[in-house]
Parts: structure tokens; sequence; C-alpha cells
């Protein structure tokens, strides 16, 4: 009895602060086992019904791996077969052209405002409506001479390498299990080299030399994503996409569709808008913010070492999850209205 009315006491006595964080906490664990509830609900379907999926899926595969095959025969010819073209050209088109069908709808929506359905998903309404045309010229500029001249630099060193360790270039394409387990490798490398590398670029000394150009912008916007300085662009936004393809020893196929998936997730965390149906941004969103917390892609690692400890206690942490609903999530979870709104940042501001 004596016991119980020290703990209630005790509890009485904890700040209305403390007792939020606490509440926090508490759902985040909540959340991190209803994930691995859900996982493991999925791993026991396969199991149980494995076969009838994969059989589906391979049904799947054999229908449209012709179509795949016959576009791959075409660049593999396009390209005369020739393992240089394919490895360095090839690889170089992959990740450029991809990049810029993408950003270019996404920087029309930035510069013009419209359609406005699209603009009232923006996850900083206050900021860069409409766009500063001057940061923007610069951040373009930088992009374009990351892509070009480092990249022109990059993929040639790149590319003895993947043959040495023996990258598939040949006209065949890989099986649907191969390529599955790949990309799902390309992943947790990915997450491993980025989060790593995304940190160390935040070391003082670093982050004042090298990184501190990236985070420039406090409110993203999709061409954000490749505007970084030459180092950056090297050892974080190149580096860790290439480790997975170069570890594996995968077929360059795969490695090209990978750098697409990997280029077009960059542009979405970057792109200051939280679409209904894609992946939430909020995450990288916050780190732009704040330039602290989420050094990840996936946020694994985050919540390995604890660097997701102020996301988790933020208002962004509440809209962290893919919308089902045309809704802005803005809307689902509104800011708490004593918080005071940030205003609209100068076209001077870090120029």
């Amino acid at each position: 009895m004596e016991n119980n009315n020290i703990a209630s006491l005790t509890s009485s006595k904890l700040s209305p602060d403390v007792k939020h964080v606490t509440q926090l906490k508490n759902d985040s664990t909540k959340k991190y086992l209803l994930y691995m509830f859900m996982t493991s609900a999925i791993i026991c379907v396969f199991v149980v019904a494995g076969d009838s999926i994969m059989q589906h899926i391979q049904q799947f595969w054999s229908t449209s791996g012709e179509f795949w095959q016959s576009v791959w025969l075409l660049v593999y010819e396009t390209l005369d077969g020739d393992p240089w073209k394919i490895g360095v050209y090839g690889t170089l088109v992959v990740i450029t052209v991809p990049y810029w069908i993408l950003a270019s709808l996404l920087l029309f929506v930035d510069v013009t405002g419209r359609p406005s359905f699209i603009v009232q998903y923006k996850v900083q309404p206050e900021k860069n409506s409409p766009v500063c045309l001057v940061k923007l010229r610069k951040a373009i500029l930088t992009v374009l001479f990351n892509q070009t001249v480092l990249n022109l630099c990059l993929i040639p060193v790149v590319y003895p390498v993947f043959i040495w360790r023996g990258v598939n270039l040949t006209p065949e394409l890989p099986s649907f299990h191969w390529a599955v387990i790949h990309l799902a490798a390309f992943v947790l490398i990915e997450e491993i080299g980025f989060y790593y590398s995304h940190r160390l670029l935040h070391h003082p000394m670093l982050y004042k030399h090298v990184h501190k150009v990236h985070h420039e912008w406090t409110a993203p916007i999709c061409i954000i994503s490749l505007y970084s300085h030459p180092v950056e662009h090297i050892v974080s936004n190149m580096l860790p996409p290439l480790l997975g393809p170069l570890l594996m020893g995968s077929h360059m196929a795969i490695a090209w569709l990978w750098f697409v998936m990997a280029l077009y997730s960059t542009l979405l965390a970057h792109s200051g808008y939280h679409l209904p149906f894609l992946p939430s941004n909020e995450a990288h969103d916050f780190h732009h913010q704040t330039f602290m917390n989420n050094f990840g892609v996936l946020g694994l690692l985050d919540h390995l070492h604890g660097t997701d400890k102020l996301f988790v206690a933020s208002k962004a942490y509440q809209r962290h999850f893919t919308s089902l609903s045309l809704t802005p999530v803005l809307r689902q979870v509104p800011d708490d209205p004593k918080i005071k709104q940030i205003g609209r940042a100068s076209c001077r501001e870090r120029v």
C-alpha cells in the first residue's frame, strides 16, 4: 500500500511536459510493435499461401517479362552490345533523363503555383509560395554541374570496378526471384551507406564546408535532392545507391531499375508535397527544418541510434503516414493553433 502511494505521489508530481514526452515514447513503441506485428502477419501469409501467391506473380512476370526482355534487347542492340557503352553511356542516361522528367513536373508547380489541387499538399505552405527564382537558378546550375561534370568523371571510374565485381551485361534478363532479392538488398545497403555518410556530413567541420550547401533550403523542393557540394554529391548522393549493385554483382538492367527508384525516392522526399497514395516525406522535410534527426532513408537506423527523438515528439511525426485520402494531411492533423507560424522566407535568404 505504501509503495502504491509513493508511486501515485511521484506520478502526480510529473510535469505536463514529462508526461507528454512519456506518452509520445509509448506511442512510438506501440507503432513499431504494430509494424512488427504486420510484418510477421505478412510473412505468415506468404508461408501459408506462398505457392499460390508466387504462382500468380510468376504468371504476371511471364506475361510482362517478354515485354521487358524485348525492351532490354532493343537497348542492348542500340548500344551494339558494347559493355562500355551500356555501362557508361547507358547509365549516364538512366540517372539523368528520368530525374528531369519528374523534376520538371514538380518544378512547374513550384514556379507557377498551379494546379492548386497539387499546391494544397505542401508540407510547409508558408514557404516557397512562390519559389524564389534567384535561389532556384543557383540550384538548377549546381544540379546540372553535378550531373554532367561530376557524373561524367565518376561513372567511367566506377565501370571497371563493376566489371571486376562481375556485374552482368548479357542480353538475357535475370529471373523475377533474383530481381526481387537484389532490389531488397539494394534498399538495405543504401540505408546503411546513406545514413552514416549523411550523419558524417553533419559533423561541424564537414557541415560548415560541405553539407551546409544542401541545407540552404529549409523548405526543400524537388530540385534540391541533388543540390549539394561536389564532395557530398559523390560521397552521399552517388556512392550509397551504387554500392548495392556493386556488392551484389547484379545485372545492369536491375541496377538501372534501382537507380530510377532511388532517384524518384529522393525527388519525392525533397518535393515539399505530401501527396496522397505516395510515401510520406514528412521525415526528411523535418530534417531540413531542424538540421537534425532523420539522417536515413527508411528510418530504421534513426530508430536504432535514437536520432529520431525530436521527430517523434513533433507534429510532423503524427503526419508521417501514407495518406489514402484526398484531404491534405495538414488538415487531417492540423498544427497546434498556439504555435506561431513562420513567415515566408526572403528571396535574399542564404543566396
